[in-house]
């Protein structure tokens, strides 16, 4: 649980600098919140969120 509200943060502070620089327009990063939303209730989730943490693990191993 905290890998992922840490994830959620770090993906939200990435966003809000893409914004603010104006690399990632308002009507971009809604698309990319919403296809993240629509991602997490697929069949996908449970493959991501294994590899997500695999590469949290290897991370923490180097």
């Amino acid at each position: 649980m905290a890998v992922t509200v840490s994830l959620v943060a770090l993906f939200g502070l990435v966003l809000f600098f893409l914004l603010r620089s104006k690399t990632l327009g308002y009507g971009s990063a809604f698309i990319a919140t919403m296809f993240g939303f629509y991602l997490a209730s697929t069949g996908a989730s449970g493959p991501m969120t294994e590899l997500t943490a695999a590469v949290v693990t290897a991370l923490g191993k180097i």
